[in-house]
């Protein structure tokens, strides 16, 4: 049934209109061209996204997914009424996650519920995702728009989608050779990335007070466009730097901190010991420790505090690597090593 004839004016007086989803179709498919790639077999529209990954010189290739959504983090995005970056956010949660085995990223789908399908909007969040598949080298061949009236206030929505790659088996990062001695390489994060938002938001009072004016403790700017900032994507540093240097094990610091994240690239009986005066602290960090009263331990057990992703590598191999990660954009340094430990994650 062509769109044209596609209408229902029964479904429009429950709040559903189909014809604001063609339209927003139409809108988004500028951004959707733009993460195209050769490996791509269909177009937009059809009931899933075709995809021929290039195998060669594979020998086992092995997909990897992952999957996650952007959470109370899209709060800020209401409340400065900026919806163009979310999508980076949700495609960085996914695609950081796929690359700590070693497996590039080949395509994205994502999946926007919203209260009221409004066209410009949904294609202003999409245009996010597209960036974020761009940044990452992924194909976004597909994705869902549910206007859900009844279940989401008219002004807000939610969104996630899911990450699939790719990695020859014998590549695959499984943190088997890791050793004492080994180097914890840390990559700066962009901010506060997607986690922890429900504590920032209580911390500030967001949605009571206002978010959008500046800031002394930071720099100046906002804390709307300070927490508003996308998640960074480290992809195509780390490829690059995979290329080159034996990494032992990568994480992706997203909600726990620290003491969630790292201990899941540490096998037992080894420990990742953090040189915490080494960790170059955001701003943000610094402001809702005061702000919240947190402590420090807290601290590091929810927010990433300015390292996004740590890499482990031989002690040997460490000074190359940070220069290929900064050859690559990446301010890299180092701020710990391997023990011998039970604890998994030390941090003094």
């Amino acid at each position: 049934m062509s769109k044209e004839i596609s209408k229902s004016e029964s479904y429009a007086a429950a709040g559903v209109d189909i014809t604001a989803g063609y339209k927003a179709v139409e809108l988004m498919k500028k951004h959707i061209a733009r993460t195209m790639t050769s490996e791509v077999c269909s177009g937009i529209g059809g009931f899933g996204g075709l995809y021929a990954p290039n195998l060669v010189g594979m020998k086992e290739p092995v997909l990897v997914s992952g999957t996650d959504g952007v959470g109370t983090k899209l709060k800020i995005a209401f409340e400065m009424d900026k919806h163009d970056t979310v999508g980076i956010d949700c495609v960085a949660m996914c695609v950081n996650d796929v690359i700590c085995c070693g497996a590039r990223p080949m395509f994205f789908l994502d999946y926007i519920a919203c209260g009221k399908n409004v066209p410009e909007k949904i294609a202003q969040i999409v245009s996010g995702v597209a960036e974020g598949c761009v940044q990452s080298g992924s194909a976004l061949i597909g994705g869902e728009t549910a206007e859900m009236p009844g279940f989401y206030p008219e002004n807000e929505y939610d969104l996630a989608g899911f990450s699939v790659g790719i990695v020859d088996k014998s590549k695959v990062i499984d943190n088997s050779k890791m050793k004492k001695g080994d180097v914890v390489i840390a990559l700066p994060s962009s901010g506060v990335h997607s986690n922890g938002f429900s504590l920032v938001r209580k911390v500030f009072g967001i949605g009571t007070k206002k978010i959008d004016k500046p800031v002394p403790e930071l720099g100046g700017k906002t804390l709307g466009e300070v927490l508003l900032t996308p998640t960074k994507i480290y992809v195509k540093p780390v490829l690059a730097l995979l290329d080159k240097v034996t990494v032992k094990g990568i994480s992706h610091i997203t909600g726990g901190g620290f003491y969630e994240n790292i201990p899941r690239s540490v096998p037992d009986g080894l420990c990742a010991k953090i040189d915490k005066k080494a960790v170059e602290i955001l701003p943000i960090f610094n402001l809702i420790q005061k702000e919240g009263k947190i402590d420090e331990r807290d601290m590091f057990n929810t927010f990433n505090m300015g390292v996004g992703m740590d890499i482990i590598v031989r002690k040997e191999d460490a000074p190359k690597a940070v220069d290929i990660l900064k050859e690559n954009g990446e301010n890299a340094y180092i701020i710990g090593e391997i023990t011998e430990s039970e604890d998994k994650v030390q941090i003094c």
